[in-house]
């Protein structure tokens, strides 16, 4: 991640190296537990549905008020079978620069990382995931498919969301 008033970095590796880097030692934060059903791994199909490795659409409540949220991309790293349905799980994106204030949101307990940009933005604006809330999702939650997310950058993904979730 950048330092303030640094320009971001157009190398999505260098991006996902600070990102791994700075996420080490650090505690868990929220843990959902894991069903021994759960399914995670990098698996794009572009065939309309959710997959592994896909950023979809889903209506997201916020932190501090869960009757609210909004409309936003979520990178989809896995899916949960066992109910009725099955769920996806999934770690909503953001184009807002957290680098900017990294440290107010570490104190928080939230933690982003940068993933470079991709069609599930119509603007292409540099997007980044928050690692540290691991939303499930009800099938029919879920919604349009954005773009596939490039394989290096999700695997980076998945080892950084690995500090703050049990995932398998």
């Amino acid at each position: 991640m950048s330092r303030p008033g640094a320009p971001r970095s157009t190398r999505p590796w260098e991006r996902v190296a600070r990102a791994v880097r700075r996420s080490v030692g650090r505690s868990p934060q929220r843990r959902v537990p894991r069903s021994l059903r759960d399914q995670i791994g990098y698996a794009p199909e572009v065939d309309g549905e959710p997959d592994p490795g896909e950023v979809v659409w889903a209506w997201v409540t916020y932190d501090e008020d869960a009757s609210r949220g909004k409309d936003r991309p979520v990178l989809v790293v896995g899916r949960r079978d066992g109910g009725p349905r099955p769920q996806w799980l999934g770690l909503m994106l953001s184009s807002q620069d957290h680098d900017l204030d990294a440290a107010d949101e570490a104190r928080h307990g939230r933690h982003w990382m940068d993933v470079g940009s991709g069609d599930w933005d119509h603007e292409r604006r540099p997007s980044e995931v928050r690692l540290d809330r691991l939303l499930v999702l009800d099938d029919d939650a879920v919604r349009r498919e954005g773009a596939v997310l490039d394989r290096v950058v999700f695997d980076a993904v998945l080892a950084a969301a690995r500090e703050f979730h049990p995932l398998p």
